[in-house]
């Protein structure tokens, strides 16, 4: 099957491909079998009716195009594939000739995957910072683990500072109600902060049953950012309690019998955390050097649509959590855009890198034939399982509907030929010392301290050298609800960087990006 290459420039490129009759004919004879078993003529049985009579009541026209139609992904396929292209999008098809009983010829123009050269990874290199030992992310965690376990009793007396009371809010402005401006049964601990400005002065020194009014900006809702009066009715008072921080804790809340081994254990926690951290920095960064020190060109059509893709993604994240871009940005504590037109030009920004990553990953594991196995593929399922809260099984037949299969195996390869990439780079961190990235492991743990423990008989895996609170309720506390405010320690996975450019920091705009994250796939 005769096929020829044209560049139109970088990125694009036009295949001209002929199909000779001889290679048409076995569709030929298929669309005039399909025909003749769908129609009824008279003197023919269905299924009976000669090419001939076919052509006299429908056309040979009719034929031929249904089957180049059936004979043109194969024959696009073959071309591609002679041609050493490879397609960064769909292509644009013309039949240019039509020779019945001889030859069929169309041009198909598409996108392709420039050339270029990509530095020896040795070149490259980044800069992270240092992991931190700093217990106060402890303190945080036995403290959120004290609440958890805390107790409360009805309280008869007064509200004050400390105490937990169960109230019922409702906004008005000009005595009309807010729309989605009530609320009740809503569990606010005084002194806390957070919620609106001025409940706490309001609800200290009332009683359960006691209601009062306080001017309010409102935090959400239509009318998110206006003035406000608001009702706040005390349903119930109670004071809280929290235990001791003793070793009958500790053996309450962990698989620990002293308070010494249940702080270790958590820094343990900490440590790895912090250097899961830490290598994702270093991978971000050496990506970033990677892409700065491989220029191509992208195709503009696919650059502009992943760009579009990213606003309105962004943008229907926003408007869901009740906020616009300018809201984002006066509330964001990103110190890289300060308007709009910055904002957006850094999300276009991130969307080349992105992209050109992407590419540049994609080649290098197509010229190591970096392949994927089943247990890596179930390896993902089971991160991306517990990343939404489903099971592997739910996230297996989300792939098989979606047709995701080919779209995860290649964030599989690409990981991989990105980890061969850091662990080559030089990864220093801000203190001048150099980073082993590559004897880190995607949980934190080091490869040598594996080998430690090999070298004993007993495999990481099924015999860790600590124990750790997985069995009881801190293991939820403990990896969960006390897991650190970082950036990196939130990334459950590469899939979307557009939503991390546009969370908010609020609890409404959090629930957003969640929410964004479980169907972003669909």
């Amino acid at each position: 099957m005769p096929s020829t290459v044209e560049k139109l420039g970088p990125t694009r490129v036009k295949l001209t491909i002929e199909i000779p009759f001889a290679d048409l004919k076995p569709h030929l004879d298929k669309a005039y079998a399909d025909i003749a078993g769908q129609v009824n003529i008279p003197g023919f049985r269905k299924g009976k009716v000669p090419a001939a009579i076919i052509d006299q009541r429908f056309g040979r026209g009719a034929v031929l195009q249904e089957a180049i139609n059936a004979a043109l992904p194969n024959a696009y396929e073959q071309a591609v594939v002679e041609g050493g292209v490879v397609p960064l999008g769909q292509p644009e098809i013309e039949v240019t000739k039509l020779e019945d009983g001889d030859v069929v010829e169309f041009t198909a123009e598409l996108d392709v995957r420039p050339d270029f050269e990509v530095p020896a990874f040795s070149e490259l290199a980044a800069e992270v910072e240092p992991v931190s030992t700093d217990q106060t992310e402890v303190e945080q965690r036995i403290e959120l683990m004290r609440q958890r376990f805390a107790t409360r009793e009805d309280k008869d007396g007064a509200a004050e500072e400390g105490d937990v009371v169960t109230i019922d809010l409702e906004a008005s402005q000009d005595g009309q109600p807010v729309l989605e401006g009530s609320a009740s049964g809503l569990s606010y601990k005084v002194g806390s902060g957070g919620m609106i400005e001025g409940l706490d002065e309001a609800v200290t020194g009332l009683k359960a049953g006691d209601r009062t009014e306080f001017a309010a900006e409102l935090v959400g809702g239509p009318a998110k950012g206006e003035k406000a009066d608001v009702t706040v009715t005390v349903e119930k008072v109670q004071t809280e309690t929290l235990p001791e921080v003793d070793d009958e804790f500790a053996q309450m809340i962990s698989e620990f019998d002293t308070v010494e081994e249940m702080r270790a254990d958590l820094a343990d926690a900490v440590l790895r955390m912090a250097r899961v951290d830490q290598l994702n920095a270093a991978r971000d960064a050496v990506v970033s050097d990677l892409v700065a020190k491989t220029p191509f060109e992208l195709p503009e059509a696919m650059l502009a649509g992943e760009i579009e893709a990213r606003k309105q993604q962004i943008t229907e994240q926003l408007a869901r959590a009740g906020y616009s871009v300018e809201d984002y940005l006066a509330e964001s504590e990103d110190e890289t855009a300060e308007t709009p037109d910055e904002f957006w030009a850094q999300v276009a920004e991130n969307a080349e890198t992105s992209l050109k990553a992407q590419i540049i990953l994609d080649k290098l594991a197509d010229e190591r034939e970096v392949g994927v196995d089943q247990s890596e593929l179930t390896e993902m399922l089971f991160r991306r399982a517990q990343a939404s809260g489903s099971s592997p099984e739910q996230e297996m037949q989300h792939m098989i509907e979606h047709n995701h299969a080919g779209e995860w195996m290649a964030e599989i390869r690409r990981s991989k030929v990105l980890g061969s990439i850091v662990g080559e780079a030089t990864v220093t961190d801000t203190d001048g010392a150099v980073v082993d990235v590559a004897a880190i492991r995607p949980d934190g743990t080091l490869v040598e301290a594996a080998a430690d423990e090999s070298a004993e008989d007993a495999p990481a895996e099924k015999a860790p050298a600590k124990k750790a609170p997985a069995k009881k309720a801190a293991k939820a506390d403990s990896e969960g609800e006390a897991k650190p405010k970082k950036a990196a320690a939130k990334k459950a996975d590469k899939a979307d960087e557009a939503d991390a450019e546009a969370k908010p920091k609020k609890a409404a705009a959090k629930k957003a990006a969640a929410e964004k994250d479980a169907d972003a796939a669909e």
